[in-house]
């Protein structure tokens, strides 16, 4: 098996990179944009890619000739993504047009991220077969990149997420359970909704999901998140219970006085029995998560 990642300096790129080295007999191949992030681990391949690039797509498939690609590059930034219209289709989608065409030359299984944000947070949990209704202009673009995927020729899953946390090195942008332990840390008074509901999803279970399904070439829709069900405001609640932080400073707000550019789902979370029983996933809770994150916090700060 030879393994394509895109948008490997991510989050969940640097993750999937880890998990991969580890598994020796796979050849693979780590692209991002701009040089390679990951300074820690040895041993794999990185070539510069831009995914929007449609010669550069081509070029980098038929030198390595991956079988499965696993594309985990993306405009995420929901609030960027209602200002940069343009910039956000063209990575959301146009690039997947990209890669769905670079597929079917080299009958590559093309391992497709995507979000909860696809729903409109009415009826959640959501199972993989509800119909998606996004609210935002970014959830719109993931949305649009799985109908290509599901009307293309090429062997596809798609991999639906909520809200990724975890450590990785020289990262771009935090995440929220980072950014949550940084303010409980100085003290900072903080105002945090109360009234979304999600499923944190850690970094290395969603780098395993990855995996599981290009191992067993497995093809259509899965949710692969955290299992524990909160709103963010508990999630918050949790981080500062978990690290002896005063909950006095955490304040409930509502989602309607926050004037954010793009509108949330109110309430997501997945149903997970599909991949449980088929890929044989299996996501830690959320305090176990907060257990990994502290012992590679303390690997980055020593």
């Amino acid at each position: 098996m030879k393994i394509l990642i895109t948008g490997s300096n991510g989050l969940l790129g640097q993750k999937l990179v880890k998990l991969l080295v580890n598994k020796f007999n796979i050849k693979f191949l780590a692209t991002s944009t701009g040089e390679n992030r990951i300074k820690s681990i040895i041993g794999f391949d990185y070539v510069s890619l831009d995914i929007t690039n449609k010669t550069q797509v081509e070029q980098v498939f038929n030198q390595f000739k991956p079988n499965v690609v696993i594309n985990t590059a993306a405009m995420t930034n929901v609030d960027a993504c209602e200002d940069q219209k343009e910039q956000c289709w063209n990575l959301n989608v146009n690039a997947i047009k990209n890669l769905i065409e670079a597929s079917e030359k080299h009958q590559t299984h093309l391992i497709h991220l995507s979000t909860d944000f696809v729903f409109d947070g009415e009826n959640g949990p959501y199972k993989e077969e509800d119909k998606p209704n996004p609210l935002s202009y970014y959830g719109q673009s993931k949305h649009e990149a799985e109908k290509l995927l599901q009307a293309s020729n090429i062997k596809w899953s798609i991999v639906r997420t909520i809200i990724v946390y975890g450590v990785v090195e020289d990262m771009s942008r935090s995440n929220i359970v980072l950014w949550a332990k940084q303010a409980l840390e100085k003290g900072n008074p903080l105002t945090i909704v109360n009234d979304q509901f999600r499923m944190p999803t850690l970094a290395e279970d969603l780098a395993m999901g990855c995996w599981l399904i290009a191992q067993k070439q497995a093809t259509g829709i899965y949710n692969i998140c955290g299992k524990d069900f909160m709103s963010i405001l508990e999630l918050v609640n949790r981080v500062a219970d978990f690290y002896g932080y005063d909950k006095s400073i955490i304040s409930p707000i509502a989602s309607t006085s926050l004037n954010q550019a793009a509108k949330r789902p109110p309430k997501t979370g997945f149903v997970l029995d599909k991949a449980i029983k088929e890929l044989g996933y299996s996501p830690c809770s959320f305090e176990e998560g907060l257990v990994v994150v502290t012992e590679q916090l303390k690997g980055i700060n020593a």
